[in-house]
């Protein structure tokens, strides 16, 4: 069956498709896929009209308008339901899907995670998964005790804005220090005047992601951030 640019990638019965292609090449060498935000706990159904999921539209254009060539899958998570749901961790299961799904369109592509808030947080989970080389997390929600030893060997960057009244950019900072002691190659930006939404100052959180994301791709070895804690960006 032929899978189509926006178009959810046919599941297995009875279980929704969990990945949603934006860009699909003859011959993907590496993939990107985009992982918006939640609520801490909700059972409702995820909607792709929902403020958390568009809020993402502009940072999937910005990564395709900054990739160097047309070798690149850009694709994005769809979750069954809005919140993390405590142990469930239910957008967790998603992104294990919408990987699953990945591989058969772009088959063992490395993969980059791009993920906002709760996306972020189930981002972060999820890269223990092989074909997860990197995640980029923007404005993540990172509590105390969230597992670290599974990004060993692996890129991990954390861009946050100091005005953020959401999720906490300290946190975020710490978070990135104990990424770092686990053996990845780790960094975090903390951006001033930014917010959760990413609205003030919006074009610079597209081109500063646009530009971290592409960086990260095995097309061209990206350089992450050496030093951990506030980075100030101009």
């Amino acid at each position: 069956m032929t899978v189509h640019e926006g178009e959810a990638v046919p599941a297995t019965p009875g279980a929704p498709a969990a990945l949603v292609p934006r860009h699909i090449p003859r011959a993907a060498r590496a993939a990107v896929l985009f992982l918006h935000g939640g609520r801490a706990e909700s059972r409702a159904p995820s909607r792709p009209w929902h403020l958390a999921a568009l809020r993402m539209k502009p940072f999937v254009r910005a990564v395709a308008a900054a990739l160097p060539d047309d070798e690149v899958f850009l694709g994005e998570v769809r979750y069954r339901v809005r919140g993390w749901n405590g142990a469930d961790a239910d957008p967790v299961h998603d992104v294990r899907r919408a990987l699953e799904e990945l591989a058969g369109l772009a088959g063992d592509a490395p993969v980059v995670l791009v993920g906002h808030s709760m996306g972020g947080r189930a981002a972060l989970r999820a890269a223990d998964m092989p074909q997860v080389r990197a995640v980029l997390a923007l404005a993540p929600w990172c509590p105390d005790g969230e597992p670290v030893a599974h990004l060993r060997d692996k890129d991990v960057m954390v861009i946050h804005g100091d005005r953020d009244r959401v999720t906490d950019p300290q946190a975020s900072v710490s978070f990135v220090r104990r990424v770092r002691a686990a053996g990845a190659r780790a960094g975090a930006v903390v951006l001033p005047g930014g917010d959760h939404a990413m609205l003030r100052r919006s074009t610079h959180w597209h081109r500063i992601v646009s530009s971290a994301a592409v960086g990260m791709l095995p097309l061209r070895r990206g350089v992450v951030a050496d030093t951990v804690g506030n980075h100030r960006e101009r």
